[in-house]
């Protein structure tokens, strides 16, 4: 029979990452990670929070093994850990959104109404194979530079409704962000939509892609 206090300090030592993972903020801040390296500054900003908050948060997750850091000259860079950590998060949001009754209530609020078409990945390849869809990209641009779909275009949501003229009016877009969670691709097709163009969306997005194993690119602007 195991030693009693044994079992208790591997079930606690088991539940430091458990407590990293209990705060909304620091998902929030995973889910950005899982697109790419970031500084802290840049977390802050997109995260909505205040610096000194932003680092308490991501040396939280370090101390709990799933983010690390190299420094820059004077900027530290986060990253996650590994593939480990992104599929935990993956994993950690579908039983929510399975087990927990407000998860979807709450997401309705954030993305907006059902009122855009979605495709899934296969289907994504399958019209990329035959040429009969444009893949864009409407993350941020350093998103879209640290790993993206190959061959999907790079116009960030913000600047969607300017740079319409670069997208072929006579080819059928399909819009991906960073997940199933995020807004970008639902208001990029929106947009779309509005402007007379022929849109759909990814159901999930880069997050998936990547851990589906499909091939991303590096740094091809």
């Amino acid at each position: 029979m195991g030693d009693g206090a044994a079992k208790t300090e591997l079930f606690e030592q088991l539940a430091r990452v458990g407590k990293a993972l209990g705060s909304g903020k620091r998902l929030e801040l995973l889910d950005l990670l899982a697109q790419g390296p970031r500084s802290v500054a840049d977390l802050a900003a997109v995260a909505r929070l205040e610096l000194t908050t932003a680092s308490s948060h991501l040396q939280a997750l370090k101390r709990a093994g799933l983010v690390t850091t190299t420094r820059h000259g004077t900027t530290i860079e986060y990253a996650l850990a590994g593939d480990d950590v992104a599929a935990l998060w993956l994993a950690l949001r579908e039983v929510a959104a399975r087990r927990v009754a407000d998860v979807r209530p709450a997401a309705a609020a954030y993305l907006g109404p059902e009122d855009t078409e979605e495709i899934d990945r296969a289907e994504l390849l399958r019209r990329v194979s035959a040429g009969t869809a444009i893949v864009l990209d409407v993350r941020p641009a350093p998103e879209y530079a640290a790993a993206h779909i190959p061959g999907a275009v790079s116009i960030p949501l913000d600047e969607l409704a300017g740079r319409l003229e670069e997208i072929p009016a006579d080819q059928e877009v399909v819009a991906y962000c960073r997940g199933a969670l995020c807004v970008f691709s639902h208001d990029a097709v929106r947009l779309l939509a509005a402007r007379g163009r022929r849109a759909v969306r990814l159901v999930d997005g880069f997050l998936e892609w990547q851990l589906a194993g499909h091939p991303v690119d590096v740094h091809d602007r």
